[in-house]
């Protein structure tokens, strides 16, 4: 365990992007901690990163490349990076107008959006108890709902990214308290939010704009992820700097039912490549 004081590895998902950029940003300007930018694309995460080391002046600002859509890439990822890990955010979200399909042959929102999370959690678990108190901000949304534990990649369903998105932005929600159960909230907090409405390019895909600037939007995952009277806080959703009730918490057996699911992904049948 080591204090609040020493120096702290931050990982943030999806940096490239207008909130998790602003996420990042945050936690760079406090020179203490390390900021890793998780991205698939190497060009744009190695120039988020340089970006955010300009502005900030904290060199201790880098990049590591991996798909989270891709379980053997987050599981390489988990297999080689050695530092503890105080803070995991996990941002990065997709909502691409037609289904598509994974190198893995899972379905791309589910795959990126509600497996990325959950496995790069479970893959960095040793180091986020390392670095104990250590703490996990899932960042999900109010636009949540839809989830149909019979149809996760929509096999059945037609297609549409308003309900992908919504369904893994429910799950995201769900698997927090799943999370939060499995660890003592005094080692790894996790915790899941709603970040704000800022025009980018998620909220220009799902057909919306946004009215909040980036740093706007990533204020209340910023301060979930380093607010000293948020430490041992677990299994909560918050929004605009506070906690509010998660409708979807209470439902136990789903929340079970959908954790299982999740864990045993990759030891089932791919879904078919159907558009």
């Amino acid at each position: 365990m080591r204090t609040m004081s020493a120096e702290r590895v931050a990982i943030v998902t999806g940096a490239t992007g207008a909130i998790g950029g602003a996420i990042a940003r945050g936690l760079a300007a406090d020179a203490s901690f390390e900021v890793v930018l998780v991205g698939r694309d190497a060009r744009r995460t190695s120039n988020a990163a340089d970006a955010i080391r300009r502005v900030t002046g904290n060199g201790r600002v880098r990049h590591e490349v991996v798909d989270l859509s891709l379980d053997s890439s987050i599981r390489e990822f988990g297999r080689y990076f050695d530092s503890p890990v105080d803070i995991l955010v996990n941002n990065a979200a997709i909502a691409p107008p037609r289904r598509q399909m994974t190198a893995e042959g899972r379905e791309l929102v589910f795959a990126t959006n509600v497996l990325g999370y959950l496995r790069l959690t479970l893959a960095l678990e040793s180091n986020l108890h390392r670095a104990s108190p250590a703490r996990v901000v899932n960042v999900a949304s109010y636009w949540a709902g839809d989830l149909d534990l019979t149809d996760l990649e929509f096999e059945r369903r037609r297609y549409d990214n308003n309900a992908a998105y919504r369904q893994s932005k429910q799950a995201n929600r769900m698997l927090t308290v799943a999370l939060s159960e499995r660890y003592s909230p005094s080692a790894v907090a996790v915790n899941a939010c709603h970040p704000g409405d800022v025009d980018s390019r998620l909220s220009n895909d799902l057909g919306f704009g946004g009215a909040e600037s980036p740093e706007q939007g990533a204020a209340t995952p910023l301060w979930m992820a380093t607010a000293r009277e948020l430490e041992a806080v677990s299994g909560k959703y918050f929004a605009s700097g506070h906690e509010e009730r998660c409708r979807f918490s209470s439902d136990r057996h789903a929340i079970g039912l959908l954790f299982e699911i999740c864990l045993a992904f990759d030891q089932t049948r791919p879904s078919s490549n159907r558009s």
